[in-house]
């Protein structure tokens, strides 16, 4: 089984001593992709006001920005599900898991990041700053440069099954291929109501969950067979490429 996961805009600081190796991260054949993005953001950081403006970042946000990208090359690294912070990851909490569910998330989990592609949860990635939406200078729509490598990267790794619990504009990064058998997830309360606010929180449960009990699940019936079992509300719906899971909206909002 793959499970997607967005990225967070927040992301912990520092980490071990590059520099970063992309052709050692997940789906190695992205590589040319990553290396234009890799490229184009490390000029960018050349210019403090073209990155405010193209990446849309406050005076608080710029400093940080700049660092950042201009260091993506030798800048320190840390697993993918330890460098991402906020609610997703906060309630995934995998720096708490034991070394047994942090390989299951390596071997499972792809985070489907905006300069990378999706790279493997325990991928070493540097910080960086840039969104789905962003038009980079010398770089095509992201859309353009990454949907079809991805999809086409995705069918070639040939998963079981594949969980998608990105958010839509990550998901227009690389579209799950038709032929793979997958699920999108959306968050919803017990009347089915979709919630904006407390989804990743749901969604990072979820997958903590997962990784403590590692189910072989590698189809959609076995996955929604271990869901039964454990308590874990998933649902189909009408569409059948669709899925619900179903929270109680959290206390905290972030």
């Amino acid at each position: 089984m793959m499970i997607l996961l967005p990225p967070s805009e927040t992301k912990r600081p520092g980490g071990t001593r590059g520099p970063a190796d992309p052709s050692s991260w997940a789906l190695p054949g992205l590589l040319p992709q990553r290396e234009q993005v890799l490229s184009a953001l490390v000029a960018l950081a050349g210019d403090a006001e073209n990155t405010r403006r193209v990446l849309k970042l406050s005076d608080k946000q710029l400093a940080e920005a700049v660092r950042d990208n201009a260091a993506l090359r030798e800048g320190p690294v840390m697993p993918a599900v330890d460098r991402y912070t906020g609610v997703l990851y906060d309630a995934l909490d995998a720096a708490s898991l034991d070394g047994y569910a942090r390989r299951w998330l390596g071997a499972h989990v792809r985070i489907h990041s905006a300069p990378f592609g999706p790279v493997g949860g325990l991928d070493p990635i540097p910080s960086y700053r840039l969104g789905a939406a962003a038009s980079v200078p010398g770089l095509p729509a992201l859309r353009r440069l990454w949907a079809d490598a991805v999809s086409a990267h995705i069918a070639a790794a040939a998963p079981d099954f594949v969980l998608d619990l990105r958010s839509e504009a990550y998901a227009d990064l690389g579209p799950v291929p038709h032929g793979v058998a997958s699920a999108y997830v959306r968050v919803v309360t017990a009347q089915g109501k979709a919630l904006n606010h407390f989804n990743k929180h749901a969604k990072g449960e979820l997958v903590r969950r997962l990784a403590e009990e590692r189910p072989r699940a590698g189809s959609r019936r076995t996955l929604l067979g271990w869901a039964r079992r454990s308590g874990v509300p998933l649902r189909e719906t009408q569409e059948r490429d669709v899925w619900e899971l179903v929270t109680d909206q959290p206390t905290a909002r972030r």
